[in-house]
């Protein structure tokens, strides 16, 4: 009888013990910044016509080789392109394409371009993200941020000069289109040497 009544009684604690777990406190989800290996950034101009291609590429990441850099041919002056940004992981097998993160986390990542060094050109925005967020009442709406995916790099007078493309992960948006308004950490930068002729 003794068994019985002590039994009962472990059963009865354990219960109450399962019962008054807690999951909620389950750790957040780390979100990790992306592993890129290549930028290769297109640049189409607007009618037709040779594109010209930009790419740095750093197999060991940060290893002590420096990235290769390459870049296609030179850009036409008064001419706008179209530009696309392809960012890969070559350690894996076959390369995985980054941009599908990207797009999948729009509003937490943003790409920068910054001309410099005197090279005749503008860029602007082509894309923004659809991703749905709250406001503080509750109300769903999407957001009309940038994320630079593509682009327009536009050109006029003869010159040379460089594109620095940087992509910020979790920058803060809106911004006012800086790197330093925008923070959050680099996830991948490149200074391309460009010449409009």
């Amino acid at each position: 009888m003794k068994t019985i009544k002590f039994l009962s009684m472990a059963i009865l604690a354990g219960s109450i013990l399962v019962s008054c777990s807690n999951d909620d406190n389950s750790p957040e989800e780390i979100n990790e910044e992306e592993t890129i290996t290549t930028m290769t950034v297109t640049l189409t101009p607007d009618g037709g016509g040779t594109a010209i291609e930009l790419q740095s590429r750093d197999l060991d990441g940060d290893g002590p080789n420096a990235p290769e850099i390459t870049v296609s041919g030179n850009l036409a002056e008064n001419t706008t392109y179209n530009g696309s940004v392809v960012l890969l992981n070559e350690t894996e097998t076959p390369a995985e394409e980054v941009n599908e993160e990207i797009e999948g986390e729009a509003a937490e990542h943003q790409f920068f371009y910054v001309v410099d060094g005197g090279l005749n050109a503008t860029t602007e925005y082509t894309d923004e993200e659809s991703d749905y967020v709250s406001d503080e009442t509750g109300t769903n709406f999407t957001t009309n941020n940038p994320v630079g995916i593509t682009f327009t790099l536009t050109t006029t007078d003869a010159s040379s000069g460089t594109l620095t493309v940087t992509l910020r992960h979790e920058p803060k948006k809106p911004n006012d289109g800086t790197l330093a308004d925008a923070g959050g950490e680099t996830d991948i930068t490149q200074t391309f040497n460009l010449t409009i002729e």
